[in-house]
């Protein structure tokens, strides 16, 4: 017989892998092209029409000081693409290398290392970041800085448990009885199998780091004025919400769709990378 709830779950995991994939990529394309599809200078002022409702000429509005709401959106999208891929490069190489020696060393290295991610786990991660934002300065390189340090112990964590597991694997046991280096078994044996793992979690990782990177603008602890950023744009709209909800609203459904569509390709890669996952749900 078929499993029909399977195969259902199969294809609207599929659906929901093209839909966050052709989401995701219209926002990147859209941050990449800013300069070219604005239709306005960012920074461009016109106080007479300032707060004006969306319209032909301005389609998203303008905002407190005149600006076209949606020249400084594209142009924000270019900081939120840029420090969410910043953030799980970074944080993915880091969590990679820890994890992968924590896993397959084993003994003391592994139980210190995980003492040093309990640490670091202790604290609230957006709380941690705020302090350390506070501390180093409001700059976009200090957020990707502080979004770093928060988010490399879920990518280790990860990352040891399939090293754990696939170490003990027949074919790795069969390299390092050839006698294959533990380096080369680690690097051209069990990370390439970890690889899919780490993918999957890479994506809602950059959903997280673009909700994280607009919490701290919207505080003021993120990139400053005049540079445009959707968090503070969402800041700045707030004293509007009556009289202008355009200059939140437009900002706000940018987040959402965004974070929705990672988290959509996320779920995706899940069902595509590992078709066991939805007879084991």
């Amino acid at each position: 017989m078929f499993d029909t709830a399977g195969g259902g779950h199969g294809v609207a995991g599929r659906a929901g892998l093209v839909f966050g994939a052709v989401l995701a990529l219209c926002v990147v394309v859209a941050a990449v092209l800013a300069p070219w599809l604005a239709p306005y200078s960012a920074a461009e002022l016109n106080l007479e029409r300032r707060l004006e409702s969306p319209s032909l000429a301005h389609p998203l509005g303008l905002d407190e000081l005149g600006r076209d709401v949606l020249s400084r959106l594209l142009f924000g999208a270019r900081v939120s693409v840029g420090v969410g891929l910043a953030v799980v490069l970074l944080a993915g190489a880091v969590g990679a290398l820890i994890g992968s020696v924590s896993g397959f060393a084993g003994g003391r290295v592994d139980a210190l290392l995980m003492r040093l991610t309990d640490v670091f786990m202790a604290f609230p991660g957006i709380l941690l970041a705020i302090a350390l934002v506070a501390v180093l300065g409001p700059a976009l390189r200090h957020v990707v800085v502080a979004l770093v340090v928060i988010g490399w112990v879920g990518y280790a964590r990860l990352v040891r448990g399939q090293v754990l597991k696939i170490r003990e694997e027949e074919f790795v046991l069969a390299a390092r009885a050839a006698g294959v280096r533990a380096s080369g078994v680690l690097v051209r044996h069990i990370l390439p199998n970890v690889f899919p793992t780490l993918l999957v979690q890479a994506s809602v990782g950059m959903a997280g780091a673009i909700l994280a990177e607009a919490g701290l603008s919207f505080l003021g602890l993120g990139i400053q004025p005049p540079t445009p950023s959707w968090g503070a744009m969402i800041n700045a709209g707030r004293g509007h919400l009556l009289d202008a909800p355009h200059l939140a609203a437009f900002p706000g459904a940018a987040i959402l769709l965004t974070v929705m569509a990672l988290n959509f390709l996320g779920d995706g890669l899940v069902d595509l990378l590992d078709p066991g996952h939805r007879r084991r749900t």
